[in-house]
Formats: structure tokens, C-alpha cells, sequence
């Protein structure tokens, strides 16, 4: 377990997930995502569902982040929901388990204190990642022996849509209160931004539509350009 965060610390890691509307959906194309981002000098991938980790882990040799993302009608919890989800992750050979740790319940009701809780019990040797949009969920968290905490879900939660931009204030009081590594996820979108992260204190940094989601890289570029020829 030491090995691996230690193979992460001070690093970049790249989330490589396509959803099935998505161009790129497929494990195929995430194992080729995967392998430019290692040759890029990621030290670490995250990806979505048990069939692009196996894909993933059988095409880079570095820590892998599994998560399993379903929708259900009766929440809006999504991401690594039940422990049949775990089971499928630990199965595909994730050696992290990332999981939704927002103060919302789980469609059985389930809190998030209680679903870490039981997978520590089944997985005691498996390190564990929550991913929290509020310093409140990320003390949680960590007071419930999780491993890591990320920042994730900041400004994704309903109760935090006015964020609109990674939240340094949020780092910085995960640092100072958490008392675990923490992992700066979700709207870094330049290498100066990861970087400034990893100067406040971020265990690491993970970046995922700026790197691996050519279709809104290109929307972002064809916007700008579209607005000065209009004019």
C-alpha cells in the first residue's frame, strides 16, 4: 500500500473515461489513451468500469484508480455505489477504490460513513480514495479511516454548483483538517493549475477532460475562435 502512494506522490495522474455517448467509448480506446498518457509522464491512471481497468492494468505497469460509474433513478449518487461495484473493481486488479463520498445517500439509503465501513471490512487491505465536493465531507471521510481524499466533486454536487472553478480554499482546509493525502481533482484544466496544487500541498494531482476528452478540448478552442469571427 506504501509502495503505491509513494509511486503517486508529487505526480500527475490522468483520468481516462469515455461514457457510452462518448466518440471514444470502449476499453480499447482507454488502454491507447492510457498508454500516451504514461508516455506523457502520468505516474497514474483513473478509469471507469471493470472492463477498461483490466484493459488498462494489462497495458501500463503503474497504479491504477478504479471506479464504476451507474445511474440510478432513485439517487443521485453514481460513482462506486454498491459493493457489487467494488468487488467488480478489486476483480479487474484496481489498486485503488475510488468512491462517492458526498453527504447524499446511496439508493438503498446507505450513508456514505456506512459504505466505507463496510468495505474496509471486506477490503481491510485495499486502499481507499473518497471523493468529496466539501471540506465537512472530506473530514467525514477521513475520520472514517479512508486513505485518501479528493476534491472530485467540488462544484458537481448540488449544494456546490456555485463553484465554478477548482477551489484552492478547499484544498488548503483539507490540508490544515483532514489529516490524510489529498488529491486535487476536478476543473484543472492547465499544467499551471496542477502545478500550483502540488506547491499548496496536493499529494498529487488528477486531470481528466483536458487531456483525454478531445471533443470538448476542441469545443473550447472552436468557441474562441467562433466568437472573434462573429464579431
Amino acid at each position: 500500500m506504501n509502495t503505491i502512494l509513494e509511486r503517486l506522490k508529487g505526480k500527475l495522474i490522468v483520468s481516462c473515461q469515455a461514457l457510452e455517448d462518448e466518440p471514444l467509448h470502449g476499453s480499447v480506446h482507454m488502454r491507447q489513451m492510457a498508454v500516451a498518457a504514461i508516455q506523457g509522464g502520468a505516474a497514474g491512471i483513473r478509469a471507469n468500469s471493470p472492463a477498461d481497468i483490466r484493459a488498462i492494468k494489462a497495458s501500463v505497469n503503474v497504479p491504477v484508480i478504479g471506479i464504476y460509474k451507474k445511474v440510478y433513478r432513485d439517487s443521485d449518487v453514481y460513482l462506486t455505489v454498491t459493493m457489487e461495484d467494488v468487488e467488480e473493481i478489486v476483480a479487474a486488479g484496481a489498486d485503488i477504490i475510488a468512491f462517492d463520498a458526498t453527504n447524499r445517500l446511496r439508493p438503498s439509503g446507505q450513508s456514505a460513513r456506512d459504505f466505507i465501513m463496510q468495505v474496509k471490512a471486506r477490503y481491510p487491505e485495499m486502499l481507499l480514495m473518497a471523493d468529496i465536493s466539501t471540506l465537512e465531507e472530506g473530514i467525514e471521510a477521513a475520520s472514517c479511516g479512508v486513505d485518501i481524499v479528493s476534491t472530485t466533486f467540488a462544484g458537481y454536487t448540488p449544494y456546490t454548483a456555485h463553484i465554478q472553478a477548482f477551489s484552492f480554499e478547499l484544498l488548503e482546509g483539507l490540508l490544515q483538517q483532514a489529516g490524510k493525502p489529498i488529491i486535487a481533482e476536478g476543473k484543472i484544466d492547465k499544467p499551471e493549475m496542477a502545478a500550483a496544487c502540488i506547491a499548496r500541498g496536493a499529494f498529487a494531482v488528477v486531470v481528466g477532460s483536458a487531456i483525454t476528452r478531445p471533443q470538448l478540448i476542441t469545443q473550447s478552442y472552436a468557441r474562441q475562435i467562433d466568437a472573434v469571427s462573429a464579431r
